[in-house]
């Protein structure tokens, strides 16, 4: 039994399925996407970024489901450093201005460590201000070592967000990364702002049950002339 859970965890739908704050994230996309299905919503995913804990990791676990992210249509291709990874994304959000595209947008997941989003501040400033698609959305995920754990500075990004003007949800474990997840897909789908998802090393490193069956879908889809009102 115990088994079988840990092999369902990208794929269960409903029940409980055990995962690591990590995992939670390399699930999140996935869940965006059947979410995205069933509202009827024809969408893909794009995922970039550079490594580095406390989201080491998370790149070798996103290419071990590579079959399954394939099968949802979501596309990962780790960048080459935190800037370039960031203009991909940014790519993404505008993917869906060209006309004779196979989906009616792409959502983008950006993710670095902190000293990384200090790198890449320029490319994901531009990011914000060019804006997310409402069929897409875009989301920076950032890991913040506060304690230095495996960093050789302690680190916390929310003021570095906040100049890039990116609203910040902070999850405290790996059920709250699904769900704020798919809070800040439908925050940046409605708002045309990228949205972040702090992740600190306790959540990353942490782990916990996500508890089935889901909830109220939260990728919602803006109607219209949502578009950019508050959130």
């Amino acid at each position: 039994m115990a088994g079988r859970l840990l092999d369902e965890r990208y794929s269960r739908t409903d029940g409980l399925v055990y995962l690591t704050g990590v995992q939670a994230l390399v699930r999140l996309p996935l869940d965006v996407r059947r979410a995205d299905a069933r509202a009827d919503r024809n969408t893909a995913a794009f995922v970039s970024g550079y490594e580095g804990s406390p989201l080491a990791g998370y790149d070798l676990e996103l290419q071990r489901q590579g079959r399954l992210l394939a099968e949802q249509q979501v596309v990962f291709q780790p960048g080459v450093n935190e800037e370039l990874a960031a203009t991909a994304v940014l790519g993404s959000q505008v993917a869906g201005t060209v006309e004779g595209l196979k989906f009616a947008g792409v959502t983008g997941y950006w993710y670095g460590k902190a000293p990384g989003l200090d790198r890449a501040g320029d490319a994901l400033r531009h990011a914000n201000l060019i804006g997310a698609h409402p069929d897409g959305g875009a989301l920076a995920l950032v890991g913040d070592d506060a304690v230095a754990k495996s960093s050789t500075v302690p680190s916390s990004s929310e003021m570095a967000l906040a100049d890039l003007g990116m609203p910040v949800l902070s999850p405290a474990d790996p059920q709250g990364v699904l769900d704020l997840g798919q809070h800040a897909v439908a925050m940046s789908r409605v708002s045309g702002l990228w949205v972040a998802v702090k992740v600190a090393t306790n959540v990353a490193d942490g782990s916990g049950h996500r508890a089935g069956p889901p909830g109220p879908d939260r990728a919602g889809h803006p109607g219209p002339g949502d578009r950019r009102q508050a959130v």
